[in-house]
């Protein structure tokens, strides 16, 4: 039953792929995201992608993984807190992505803020009780 649960240690930060391949192959859907008072929406969408990789690659491999796992935690949860609950409550809604109605996308957005909420406190998790390398966080 360890072999499987130990799955979890790799399954979790390689999840993370998904944002990857989506930051990489609609980066118009990335920069979409950048608030409006933050210039150059397409360099942070790819500065996005590469922090996210090397978080992935860092916990994979457990090198400087409990730094990796806090950085990246503190990431969710300012993009929770700076991009989704603004959205979710209409701020920076542009018409250009809207799919049909105001209320569907603010409830798309509140989602986002409560999966980014989880998503902080897994993240947390696991730098406190699966990474293995403290050098920098201790």
């Amino acid at each position: 039953m360890d072999k499987v649960l130990n799955i979890g240690k790799y399954l979790f930060p390689l999840s993370f792929l998904l944002y990857v391949g989506l930051h990489l192959g609609k980066p118009d859907v990335g920069a979409a995201f950048v608030p409006d008072y933050l210039p150059f929406p397409y360099f942070w969408n790819y500065f996005t992608l590469v922090c996210i990789l090397c978080f992935i690659i860092s916990a994979v491999t457990g090198k400087f993984d409990k730094l990796a796992y806090v950085s990246m935690a503190l990431y969710v949860i300012l993009m929770a807190l700076l991009v989704h609950l603004p959205r979710a409550m209409g701020y920076e809604l542009g018409t250009e992505n809207m799919t049909t109605d105001l209320a569907r996308e603010k409830e798309l957005e509140m989602v986002n803020f409560f999966r980014n909420i989880m998503v902080t406190g897994a993240l947390l998790a696991f730098a406190k009780f699966v990474a293995t390398d403290k050098r920098i966080i201790g």
